[in-house]
């Protein structure tokens, strides 16, 4: 991070909690790697109209926004970007001049960090989960070709996302009964402290998966792990967080984002 002065741009993170996200770390790295006069913070957020009013007041130029608040955030918005109204769900606000625009970057990192290991189009792609996380990303699925199908364990809320995106609906225990050439999991199973859980049974996965965690604390989740030991491809939680950050970061500066420099930093403290 560079000196701070009264031309320092403000970024941060608003969610609750928030202490233990790596925003802060990558997003201020990113900022010093390329010399632009900015920082990035923290702020714990309960209430987010509140919050929004701050921003503007404030002058604060760009937020990351993570649970609770990615769908309660809309309606305190000036502007949502078409991807982001679809979805339902924000994750990024650029400030404007004090106009507040929405977007959701989520879908957008799910894709990247899937296509530099393999093909997505006409691919069957099983997402387990129902929250705001697996609806952006059935979302990129679907704008990618693939072919969607949730898996959850309230059969409830996993229908209802089913409906939402026109996808497949199965009850968790039944895997094997869904088409599958990526499994993806949504939820927070399997993250730290509780490294020994997972979603599904280790008997549900195949060698001819590709096995996507969105976790990335652990790097190697439980779930992960096991698919690896059967001879699956899989891909860690880190690039999917690093592409959303990286598109937040163009959004924010117009500046191209130093993404090997944020995938290296956030390797790296998740290693020590």
């Amino acid at each position: 991070m560079g000196i701070i002065t009264g031309n320092t741009a403000v970024y941060g993170v608003i969610g609750n909690p928030v202490a233990h996200s790596l925003g802060p770390l990558m997003h201020n790295k990113a900022f010093a790697g390329l010399g632009h006069p900015g920082v990035y913070v923290a702020f714990e957020t309960r209430d987010i109209g509140q919050a929004m009013d701050g921003i503007r007041a404030l002058n604060i130029r760009g937020i990351s926004v993570t649970i609770p608040h990615k769908e309660t955030i809309v309606p305190h918005l000036d502007q949502v970007d078409d991807t982001a109204r679809q979805i339902g769900a924000v994750n990024t606000v650029v400030n404007d001049k004090g106009k507040l625009i929405g977007y959701n970057t989520d879908a957008y990192g799910a894709v990247k960090a899937l296509t530099e290991k393999t093909g997505v189009k006409d691919k069957d792609v099983v997402i387990i989960g129902a929250g705001g996380a697996a609806r952006a990303i059935g979302y990129g699925m679907l704008k990618a070709g693939a072919r969607v199908y949730i898996l959850n364990r309230s059969e409830g809320k996993g229908q209802k996302l089913a409906a939402f995106l026109g996808a497949s609906f199965y009850p968790l225990t039944e895997l094997s009964r869904a088409p599958c050439d990526i499994l993806i999991n949504t939820t927070p199973v399997g993250m730290a402290p509780n490294v020994d859980e997972m979603p599904i049974e280790p008997e549900q996965l195949t060698d001819r998966m590709l096995v996507m965690d969105i976790i990335y604390n652990p790097i190697s989740t439980r779930l992960l792990a096991s698919a690896e030991k059967i001879g699956a491809n899989v891909i860690d939680g880190v690039p999917m967080f690093v592409y959303q950050g990286a598109r937040q970061f163009e959004l924010w500066t117009g500046l191209d984002a130093p993404v090997d420099l944020m995938k290296k930093v956030v390797y790296k403290a998740l290693k020590e």
